[in-house]
């Protein structure tokens, strides 16, 4: 017979992974269009500074 006090404990860990893993997919999100915002604006000072030259 399974353990009922084990299953609960397994069943409210994977909860809790779950929650976690959403919110990493979310800050990865976040991360990756930072990122993204900042190669944008690297791109644009390098042809500034290509003008200015």
């Amino acid at each position: 017979m399974l353990d009922p006090e084990l299953l609960e404990r397994i069943t409210a860990r994977r909860a809790e992974l779950n929650e976690l893993e959403e919110q990493l997919a979310t800050q990865l999100v976040k991360v990756r269009a930072e990122r993204d915002e900042l190669a944008v604006a690297e791109s644009v000072l390098e042809r500034i500074a290509g003008q200015l030259a």
